[in-house]
């Protein structure tokens, strides 16, 4: 979804209450194609070096030190300062980064992976049953198989009960 700017666009729509640190004031929207294009380079190499480490780490192996390189990189190319502001009653930190669009997206997504590189959950992250999917989620029930219940899950139900409720092919 996320290969074209087009799909980075819409992926930012869905994820937008997510990743309000990393966008301009008016979201996605004020974006323009040139930052777009650059946004997907720079997620594209922050999904490729958090497959490979998740990948590695779940399965308790050392990930190359090239994907945690790439993921610091990321991270410090617009790295996260909690900007003080007076609400009108008190004192509040907000986090923000600085640099271009591209860079401070990937910056939270690398942080995100590093959260969950750290986390002893880690090695229950769990690839998506769905044939058409390739994303991994961390399972909040031990028989979860999909990564969204509404989306991949519901998906292989109705496939599953068209499949029963078929009516057999008649011949003629």
């Amino acid at each position: 979804m996320v290969a074209t700017v087009e799909g980075l666009r819409v992926w930012l729509g869905l994820q937008a209450d997510r990743l309000a640190g990393a966008l301009p004031e008016g979201g996605e929207a004020s974006l323009t194609d040139d930052d777009l294009a650059a946004a997907v380079t720079a997620v594209r190499e922050v999904r490729e070096h958090a497959a490979v480490a998740i990948d590695r780490v779940r399965r308790g192996l050392r990930p190359p030190g090239d994907t945690l390189s790439g993921l610091n990189r990321a991270q410090r190319a617009a790295p996260a300062v909690r900007a003080l502001a007076w609400d009108g009653v008190a004192v509040t930190a907000v986090p923000r980064r600085d640099g271009p669009p591209g860079a401070r997206l990937a910056a939270v997504l690398a942080e995100a992976v590093a959260e969950l590189l750290t986390d002893p959950a880690v090695t229950t992250v769990r690839e998506c049953a769905a044939d058409d999917c390739v994303m991994l989620f961390l399972p909040a029930h031990p028989r979860r198989r999909w990564c969204s219940a509404a989306r991949c899950g519901n998906r292989a139900r109705v496939a599953r009960h068209y499949r029963r409720h078929r009516a057999p092919d008649s011949a003629l």
